[in-house]
Order: structure tokens, then sequence, then C-alpha cells
């Protein structure tokens, strides 16, 4: 029997949120679209909510209504993308920030930051600094999370099963040899598949080398594992539904997450009860070996021989309606605006101002 909204805890009063968006990652325009979204739909359940862009200070109800109409903008090119961060870090000081007047009176800070110090436990640190009550994962579980590397590392000695790998410091010669082509080329701190490239040959691999190097130093190669993509949110201590991702493109890259029509996105998964309890049980393990808690999303392929492959835990899950962890919610029993009450909480109660 599919779960209901009656399933979840009650709440019985408002709160007082801020809602953290924006920032200077290359994923500000995923960030604004979540953090909008998540504005609104708090104010549906009757919550007082602040929106704040962390780069640029306060927003009105006029600045929020033309994000939510904009919608998530495709990257920026990346030279032109370090003037832009440049700008916004200029305008923005996130410390004093938060003794704006208008966050005065407020009881949690709800991070809908994706990339860079909002989801890599920089912004957390500052948080927990100013002694402030907030949403999600600590600066250990949004550090660790964010670094695929050592969180590959970490499922390799829990025992969860994930994708062989190398870091940028092996030779091309040796990332053939020992992982094959076709082979995942990334950056290990990025998120929303920036930087990311399937290398199908040397000349590809040479090129994606190039690619993921526009956004950060270090290279992670990973084997490439073909099958079916599949993803598990927590919420507290429960696991949402399995859901199944089937992308138009030969990879779920930032157009098919973003770009409406170029993904089906399938909740709950059409796959056996056993195979869906497994994915749930280890989306747990791996939820509690990161040291996340409140909310997460863990991301698998299942094999061709029904092996299950661990890809990668995100902290700060995209979080507009349509995202995935919201999907899930709302095949879990938990409605967009219900989810986001109850990520705000669990934060609440797990510092006793419940």
């Amino acid at each position: 029997m599919n779960p209901t909204e009656g399933d979840w805890p009650p709440v019985h009063r408002s709160f007082r949120v801020a809602v953290l968006m924006g920032g200077i990652s290359n994923e500000r325009s995923v960030s604004l679209a979540s953090g909008t979204q998540v504005a609104r739909a708090l104010r549906s359940r009757g919550h007082q909510v602040v929106a704040v862009d962390t780069a640029r200070g306060v927003l009105t109800h006029d600045d929020e209504a033309r994000i939510l109409e904009t919608g998530v903008a495709p990257p920026p090119a990346r030279e032109q993308t370090g003037q832009a961060e440049s700008d916004l870090m200029e305008s923005g000081d996130l410390a004093s920030l938060l003794t704006d007047p208008a966050l005065r009176d407020v009881e949690v800070f709800f991070p809908a930051l994706h990339g860079g110090r909002g989801e890599d436990g920089t912004l957390q640190a500052l948080l927990e600094l100013q002694r402030l009550v907030y949403t999600g994962s600590d600066r250990l579980g949004c550090t660790l999370s964010m670094d695929k590397e050592v969180s590959k590392r970490l499922f390799r000695d829990a025992g969860i099963p994930t994708p062989s790998w190398l870091t940028g410091a092996a030779s091309l010669d040796q990332v053939e040899e020992e992982l094959g082509l076709p082979v995942i080329v990334k950056p290990p701190s990025g998120g929303s598949t920036l930087g990311l490239t399937l290398a199908h040959d040397r000349s590809e691999l040479e090129a994606a080398v190039v690619e993921a190097r526009q956004f950060e130093d270090r290279i992670l190669y990973e084997s490439y594992v073909r099958g079916r993509e599949l993803t598990v949110g927590v919420v507290g201590t429960r696991p949402l539904p399995v859901g199944e991702i089937i992308p138009a493109h030969e990879l779920f890259d930032y157009e098919c997450k973003y770009q409406p029509g170029l993904a089906q996105e399938i909740f709950p998964a059409s796959i056996p009860a056993q195979l869906a309890s497994g994915l749930q049980e280890l989306a747990l393990q791996v939820h509690r070996t990161l040291f996340l808690r409140d909310y997460s999303r863990v991301d698998f392929l299942v094999d061709e021989e029904g092996g299950i492959w661990c890809l990668e835990a995100n902290a700060l899950p995209g979080m507009t309606a349509n995202s995935l962890l919201p999907q899930a919610g709302e095949a879990g029993g938990l409605p967009f605006p219900r989810l986001c009450e109850e990520i705000v909480r669990l934060a609440l109660e797990r510092t006793g101002r419940l």
C-alpha cells in the first residue's frame, strides 16, 4: 500500500524560515529555482518566509516572481563565469547578510544552494559559528558527499558497491588499461553533471580532461556502467519510493535534468519489490555512512546482470517541485509543500525547538 500524507508527523504551528539560495557557483540558476519554489511551498503551508540570495541579499516578492518565471537557465559559458562570480562576490557578504534586520526573528535557515561553498560545508560551518539552526546535513556530511572521490572511498570501506575509479594522477594509458573505454570523466566536487563527459575513445578522453579541468583542478575517472539509472530519497530516517530516470541523451546531463521533455522520471519505478527494498536499504546505509541528516538523495545504476552500483549521494538535492526528491516525496505521501515543511520540522525537532 502506498504511503499517504497522514503517515508523516503533523505540524501544529507556523515556522519563521529563511531560505538561502543563489550563491556564486556554476549551479546558481538551479539554486535560485530551488529556493524560490521552496519559499513559495512553505508559504502555502502558512509559514513566514524570507527569501535570501546569498550573493545579492534579501529578495523582494517581485524578485522571486521573476526567478519563478525564468526557471533554470542554461549553464553559462566558462569564459563568462569568472567575471560573473567576481561581480557577485563583490556585492555579497554572507556573514554580514545574516545580521540583516529581515532575518532577526528567523527560527531556522533552509539552505537551497547547490555546488560551491553553499554545498561543500562552508556555509554550514558559518551557520554553526553563528549558532543558527539550519536544515539538512552539517559541514561534515556536506563535505563528504560533495567530494565524490572521498565518498567512493567511504563506500568501498563500508562495503557499498561503487564503480571502479582512478584520480587525475593516473595517466591516460592507465585509465584505458584499468578502467577501459568508454569511461566517465568528471570533476570530483561538481554537481548537475557540469564538466562530466562520457569518453568513448582516446580523442574524446583527452577532450574530456580539458573540459573537466575548466571546473576543477582534480579529475575523477570512473568505470562506465551500462544499465538503469535509479534514485532513492531519504527523509529523516525513512527511504522514499525508488524512482527511475530515462534520459533522452546517453547520460542524464544538465540539459536532460533541467529542460522539459528530455527525460522520463518514473515514481515509483517499475521494478521488482525485492530490488526496490534493496536499493532503499543501501540508500539508508549511504546516508549513515556519509553522516547525512534530515534529507538526501542517493543515485544508483543497476547493470544488465542486476548488480547495484552506488554513484553518489546528494546532501542538498534539487528542490524544485519537479526535481527528483520532490517527485519521490509525492510518491511517498509527501506533496512538495509538506516535504519542505517536514525538512524544517526535522531540523527544529533535532535541535529541541519544537
